[in-house]
């Protein structure tokens, strides 16, 4: 079965295409491309869902690995909110 696995960077993403084992699982897509979870990588997802080294794939799966957060979205967002300028009704 063919599945992708996909890392990412501020201005730079890898991707590569694997050819695995029907049955395999996120830690086997590692290993045959010579990834590893490290460094600022820290946690796996499978299309936007959080799996584990032993979540089973599916072919067409797409693997990512994820970055830790530098900051709390929700935080962020309310960080924006609160600096825009406030915006006042026309009447006509």
């Amino acid at each position: 079965m063919r599945v992708q696995l996909l890392r990412a960077w501020p201005h730079r993403a890898e991707h590569i295409d694997l050819e695995l084992a029907v049955g395999a699982c996120v830690g086997d897509a590692l290993e045959a491309a010579g990834w590893r979870l490290e460094g600022e990588f820290v946690a796996l997802a499978v299309f936007g869902q959080t799996a584990t080294l032993h979540a089973r794939l599916h072919a067409g799966d797409r693997i990512e690995l994820l970055r830790a957060l530098r900051c709390d979205p929700k935080q962020a967002r309310r960080r924006r909110a609160g600096s825009a300028a406030p915006r006042g009704r026309q009447r006509s």
